[in-house]
């Protein structure tokens, strides 16, 4: 009786177990199931209604500080002078080509120092106005004026007479004639007066009683920017540059109407002239609206009635109101790392390489960095994959090259040939170790340890130290990592306290030439007490990678007597700097004055309904080809959502 008992107790225990088993079985395969196919929305909202009418709702920071185009230095500014203000050239917002706007076409002088581009005749202002070359020559010269108020200005410096940044303008040498009036053989002197007088402010006006003299050359200032003809405007460049049609596409080099006195004041006003796509049609605390222009030359192929930039503080306000559906886009946003993570799953993120490097410069003044084989050696044995995906969770990429263009698309081909060049600074520690034992130093035996100066900075810290591991065992060297705040930074960088620094940049346009200049110009600069800097944007912390805006300004010169820096002498080191330039990345590659490091990712998110909008290297977003799809309709089938909460 006790057995039968025992074994009936047994069974029941038995049946318990098995039936926990399969329960806990069934909620092991269930869960394996929806780890493995997990079922999202495809968009990061919910409200994915289109709006009814042709209005255009992007959140693209803050409100713009101002409506001019000289102080267009990055969003919300650069979009809002693009939507408001036309130039000679725009870009193509999918491949970054130039493309015509106020000029119909454009040649160079075989040299490539000379441009001239002739101007559309149907263009006017909003207030009616027809819009001229002299526009142009007014607009630029207003740029030289406004010196370190104009954002960019370093883009100003290879156009003669706007070079701003150096200690002596540079002017062309011209031939003059001081002949009498009487006896000019120009017919069309009287019509064309008013374009002259603008050209080229320098030039004495001459009345009837001036004397007859002799012909002479003399060397007098000239401006570079002239109207040839009311439709006709001839640039000069002091070095050569192919791609200037892609440079004069940038906001600041768009002309502005008369003096631009309008932009004087520290409230925005809805009243300023303006050429573009766009007026300005409200200005609210929290949001500005444009509307389609009416005397816009070409008004009629702009689908978008209104656009309305509704302002937001931070990205966390802009990501709350896009899934609210209160705007259509949002860019210009430092979303926090964990943010990006959960949003990598959805259609309408859009992520692009940023314009921007960081970098580490040489001080080529002090051996053995003068050796390029040194440089080389540096270069190479870098290992930029584990930089960015190690210190930067992957929100960059890694920059075997100084100019992030490379895989632009051009004639609808890549850039194949150009391409080859990244593998010049790929990993390669077994040429490293050649190059550096051909340049006496073996093994690493007697390299002195490496002086890296570094803005104190997490995110700086943590590369900088994960470089110097790779330095130690690549190539047996030693570094010493110096931090320093801003002011540190600045007076060590300018004394040339370094063997290496790091650097970031911002390259706001696709010009070879201009990128160049931007980053290696060694142009000599005045004691600091006589000097302006263009500070920029400074480098966040960690959380804010795509901060990466402008560094220090490129100061190069010192001299243990600042006081005996005179201009004569500052002259003569422009003159003899001159050969040290670098107008091309192909030199850049050869000369390998720096070690780029990484290009910063940019990231976008775009509702389903928005045809045209599209995303680039450069944050150049045009609103000429974007519009409302009305008749856009979500899926309608049911699925789990992520939650980003």
């Amino acid at each position: 009786m006790k057995n039968k008992r025992d074994d009936y107790q047994l069974s029941i225990i038995n049946n318990r177990f098995k039936v926990c088993l399969l329960l806990v079985l069934s909620i092991f395969l269930l869960s394996c199931e929806e780890i493995q196919t997990p079922k999202t929305e495809p968009f990061v909202s919910e409200k994915n209604l289109p709006p009814p009418k042709q209005e255009f709702r992007w959140s693209n920071g803050k409100l713009p500080k101002s409506f001019d185009p000289a102080r267009a230095a990055a969003a919300p500014e650069t979009d809002v002078v693009r939507a408001l203000f036309e130039g000679l050239t725009d870009v193509d917002a999918k491949n970054l080509e130039p493309i015509a706007a106020l000029a119909t076409e454009w040649k160079a002088s075989e040299d490539f120092k000379t441009w001239t581009f002739k101007l559309r005749q149907d263009a006017k202002w909003s207030n009616g106005e027809i819009i001229t070359a002299l526009d142009f020559v007014r607009s630029w010269k207003r740029l030289a004026e406004l010196g370190d108020k104009v954002s960019q200005r370093q883009l100003l410096k290879n156009i003669v007479g706007m070079n701003t940044e150096s200690v002596l303008p540079v002017f062309a040498e011209e031939e003059s004639d001081n002949l009498d009036p009487a006896n000019s053989s120009n017919s069309a002197e009287k019509e064309t007066a008013n374009f002259a007088n603008l050209s080229n402010s320098n030039t004495a006006v001459l009345s009837k009683s001036t004397p007859k003299v002799e012909k002479k050359t003399k060397t007098k200032a000239k401006f570079g920017v002239e109207a040839v003809e009311k439709f006709s405007l001839q640039v000069t460049l002091i070095h050569p540059d192919k791609d200037f049609p892609r440079l004069v596409a940038y906001p600041i080099f768009r002309p502005v109407y008369g003096d631009g006195k309008n932009f004087e004041s520290v409230e925005l006003s809805k009243n300023i002239i303006t050429n573009g796509a766009f007026v300005i049609s409200e200005i609210e605390k929290n949001s500005l609206t444009l509307a389609r222009a009416s005397n816009y030359w070409n008004k009629n192929e702009i689908k978008l009635e209104t656009v309305k930039f509704v302002a937001k503080d931070n990205a966390e306000q802009a990501l709350a109101a896009y899934r609210a559906g209160e705007v259509d886009a949002v860019s210009n946003a430092n979303f926090a790392p964990l943010a990006l993570k959960l949003l990598m799953t959805y259609k309408d993120l859009q992520q692009t390489k940023h314009s921007a490097l960081s970098f580490y410069e040489f001080n080529l003044n002090k051996k053995p960095f003068d050796d390029v084989r040194v440089r080389e050696a540096l270069a190479i044995t870098i290992e930029r994959e584990r930089l960015t995906q190690d210190e930067m969770d992957g929100a960059t990429q890694p920059a075997t090259v100084f100019l992030p263009f490379i895989d632009a698309v051009k004639n609808g081909e890549t850039l194949k040939a150009e391409a080859k060049e990244h593998e010049k600074l790929a990993l390669d520690v077994e040429r490293a170790k050649q190059l550096l034992s051909e340049a006496g130093f073996a093994n690493g035996q007697n390299f002195p340890a490496v002086t890296l100066l570094v803005n104190r900075n997490d995110l700086q810290k943590r590369i900088a130290g994960a470089v110097k591991k790779m330095w130690k065992k690549h190539l047996n060297i030693e570094t010493n990592i110096v931090l320093k705040d801003k002011d540190d930074f600045q007076n060590s960088f300018q004394n040339g306290e370094y063997d290496l620094v790091r650097r970031g940049v911002v390259l706001p346009t696709n010009d070879e030439t201009a990128n160049m200049l931007a980053m290696f110009e060694k142009t000599p600069t005045l004691p600091l007490s006589t000097q302006t800097t263009d500070e920029g944007v400074k480098p966040d912390d960690s959380n804010n990678i795509l901060n990466e805006k402008t560094a220090e300004a490129n100061l190069n010169f010192s001299d243990n007597d600042e006081t005996q820096i005179t201009v004569e002498k500052a002259a003569q080191m422009v003159i003899d700097k001159r050969e040290e330039l670098i107008l091309t990345e192909k030199e850049a590659l050869e000369k390998l004055p720096a070690i780029p490091l990484y290009f910063p990712m940019s990231f976008s998110l775009i509702k389903p309904y928005i045809k045209g909008f599209e995303t680039n290297l450069l944050d150049a977003h045009s609103l000429k080809k974007v519009e409302i799809d009305n008749n856009w309709q979500p899926n309608n089938s049911k699925t789990n959502s992520n939650s980003l909460n």
